[in-house]
């Protein structure tokens, strides 16, 4: 009788469960998470290159395996329910751990320092998301970020104090050490119903002396016989923001940077033609490993904007 008994106890115990836990995907988790930070299913797709669709199916498919709803949606706007909020800390944390692990197989020997360098306009704009992506990806290196003008950012990279910087200027062509990202043009910004462009002599928001933006500017006014006083200065992007939105002024800018309450003022609205700007990039001579990962990822970032409009 207790043979009967042992021999089903063994085989109890080597017998499947009924019930098994169920594994989350990592590429779902990290579709779920890119909608979480942009607030948007087709923002989302374009950053895990998906197409819509099947991003909402991976998130149907994950909301049926936990049996609860992630995100409330309506027309205009995606947020996180309690649950999905909840779920937000695990997928990152899985995802941060997938990352280490990886890395210490896919690239053991990279690491180290890499010293960037940035004008202030693409260091609030763009480094956010090139630096959090470059640290998914090479976890093990370091980024030491300086802002500058570009000028300065030149010299730097002169006295080898930096290994990478991105700079502006409004003709990188005859510069050799110089690799051009991006071609835009520049636009006069103004505030949605504003009249800052209209008097005379015309308030200008404008950078310091060596802004590839300001020259462009001045020589457009010379040209064009405006009569102009700058009446706001500064060296960060958000200060020349509220000097426009405030309707002190008018000031150039990328016309990538416009949205919201800034506006482009064309020549309709007495405004000359500024022509194009480059952003470059200089990589040191004899980079390190880290130093050609970290310019690869750049220019990967770069590549990604022109295709999507996004960075």
């Amino acid at each position: 009788m207790m043979f009967c008994i042992n021999e089903i106890e063994s085989d109890a115990m080597n017998a499947p469960l009924n019930h098994p836990m169920p594994l989350l995907e990592l590429d779902v988790l990290r579709t779920f998470v890119a909608i979480a930070e942009t607030g948007s299913f087709t923002a989302a797709a374009n950053a895990v290159f998906r197409t819509p669709s099947a991003v909402s199916m991976q998130i149907k498919k994950l909301e049926e395996l936990l049996g609860r709803s992630v995100f409330l949606r309506d027309a205009r706007s995606v947020s996180l329910t309690a649950d999905g909020e909840m779920l937000l800390g695990y997928a990152r944390r899985l995802l941060a751990l997938n990352r280490e692990a990886v890395s210490k197989f896919v690239m053991p020997d990279i690491s180290g320092i890499v010293r960037l360098g940035s004008p202030d306009d693409y260091g609030e704009r763009v480094l956010p998301s090139v630096l959090k992506r470059f640290a998914e990806t090479h976890p093990a290196i370091a980024v030491d970020v300086t802002i500058d003008q570009s000028a300065n950012l030149r010299k730097r990279m002169a006295a080898r104090q930096l290994d990478i910087t991105l700079l502006t200027c409004s003709d990188c062509a005859d510069t050799s050490d110089v690799e051009v990202l991006m071609t835009e043009p520049i636009v006069w910004a103004g505030t949605k119903g504003g009249c800052a462009h209209l008097r005379e002599p015309l308030p200008v928001s404008l950078w310091e002396d060596g802004c590839a933006w300001r020259a462009a500017a001045v020589k457009a006014l010379n040209e064009q016989g405006r009569d102009y006083r700058i009446a706001y200065m500064s060296a960060h992007t958000a200060g020349q923001r509220a000097a426009i939105l405030a309707g002190l002024a008018v000031a150039p800018l990328p016309k990538t940077f416009l949205g919201g309450d800034l506006v482009e003022l064309t020549e309709k609205d007495g405004m000359p033609k500024m022509g194009n700007y480059r952003l470059g990039m200089i990589v040191g001579p004899d980079a390190s490993a880290p130093v050609r990962a970290a310019a690869d990822h750049i220019r990967a970032t770069f590549e990604m904007f022109a295709e999507t409009g996004r960075f």
